[in-house]
């Protein structure tokens, strides 16, 4: 059995967000068959008590604090050192001694770093075979931001993104191996980065179709006489919060003047003050966390996706359509989803269309189930099959690199 250290800028458990969701499962599978060192951080408070199941499963670990005064103070720092914001968020100097230890104790025979925040960790250490799970082109979704709103914030996230990208290619170039969460995800960075095309891979996420099954007998959450419109996400998450507003300032209007009983459902967790403002509107329901969010997808005639900033593969489409839904999603959202016979919905970014395909679906008595859609998800991304493809990376950069000899020194584990 390989021992192996993972670097995760947020601890991958529970799997309750996009990039959780495939950092828990990448987790779970290396457990299985490796000795994992994990590095990690805790940046939701709630996020504690699941520390004992994550020790569980870990040869060794180094879990840090990472609270919002602590990232704004860092960012600041890596603003005077001209540096991208996300780096200086995970500069943690016990972090640092616990990683260079580790690998300086010859215990490490393959590094594994998820999100580009953490590579600096191993950076000095090339002698150590290292993967970079980019996931998605975080430095393109700045630009997305940028685009997006108006100065002096338009300036800071156009430096972010133009520092990112910097370093995004600077770690490629170094690691032995790049992946992104699609196909279509490794091509854009391929275009910036040509000469490293041979060193980038796609791998994507899977559906835990067990979990995601329509023919399960889910309650009801929406009153007898609605018509509900959902979506589903962590709802302080900028890229949502942007979402939202843009459906309901450019299309639920139309929808809810021509079907009176429709209703839409934002249903996610700390939602901003600005997307509970619009649960009061009389035909907008802010749900909060729920429990489960498997009910109000099961009983919705349409599922929403209208991302406007948006990179890689978007779970929540692929969720919805594991439940046989109707999906409405913008070019952004289906980015890196294979399209298939049977679909039912839209991808589009133009409000009437969206509108009207809404209306469409929204006048059937009941909700459709679209079975194409599970079925093309059970083929096409499956966690089996496609842990296969990550660990199948892991292992040929540590078989093509051997780490260089260091010497045996004592380590001590302890990560305050």
């Amino acid at each position: 059995m390989r021992s192996l250290l993972f670097l995760s800028h947020r601890l991958p458990w529970p799997p309750d967000k996009g990039d959780k969701i495939r950092s828990y499962h990448i987790l779970r599978r290396l457990a299985e068959r490796h000795r994992v060192y994990l590095g990690t951080y805790v940046d939701d408070p709630h996020d504690w008590r699941y520390v004992p199941e994550v020790k569980a499963i870990c040869a060794g670990t180094c879990i840090r604090p990472l609270p919002p005064g602590q990232v704004r103070r860092r960012a600041l720092g890596a603003l005077a050192r001209r540096e991208a914001l996300t780096l200086g968020s995970y500069r943690d100097a016990i972090m640092q001694r616990w990683v260079d230890g580790l690998v300086e104790s010859g215990r490490i025979d393959v590094a594994l770093c998820y999100s580009s925040g953490v590579a600096p960790l191993v950076m000095h250490h090339v002698g150590l075979p290292r993967v970079m799970d980019f996931v998605d082109a975080d430095s393109d979704k700045w630009q997305q931001y940028a685009r997006a709103r108006r100065s002096p914030m338009r300036m800071l996230y156009k430096r972010e993104a133009h520092r990112l990208a910097d370093f995004e290619r600077a770690v490629a170039t170094q690691f032995d191996a790049s992946l992104f969460v699609s196909q279509a995800e490794a091509a854009f960075f391929c275009r910036r980065a040509p000469a490293l095309a041979g060193k980038v891979h796609g791998i994507a996420n899977g559906v835990d179709a067990m979990y995601w099954n329509p023919q399960r007998d889910y309650p009801d959450p929406y009153a007898a006489d609605e018509r509900a419109v959902v979506f589903v996400g962590a709802m302080d998450y900028r890229a949502n919060v942007h979402a939202v507003h843009w459906f309901v300032r450019e299309v639920w209007s139309s929808i809810a003047s021509r079907q009176p009983r429709a209703r839409f459902y934002i249903v996610g967790s700390k939602p901003a003050r600005s997307v509970r403002m619009l649960g009061e509107r009389a035909d907008i329901t802010v749900t909060g966390q729920v429990e489960d969010v498997r009910p109000y997808l099961a009983h919705a005639h349409v599922v929403a996706a209208p991302l406007r900033v948006a990179r890689g593969i978007q779970n929540k489409v692929l969720e919805a359509l594991a439940m046989e839904k109707v999906v409405l999603a913008t070019p952004e959202a289906w980015e890196g989803i294979k399209d298939f016979a049977g679909r039912k919905g839209c991808i589009s970014a133009m409000p009437e269309t969206i509108a009207a395909e809404a209306v469409r679906w929204l006048d059937a008595a009941r909700a459709v189930r679209v079975p194409e859609a599970r079925a093309m998800v059970l083929s096409e991304y499956g966690w089996a099959h496609n842990l296969d493809a990550y660990e199948d990376v892991l292992r040929r950069v540590q078989s093509e690199k051997s780490a260089l000899p260091l010497p045996g020194t004592a380590f001590s584990e302890a990560c305050p």
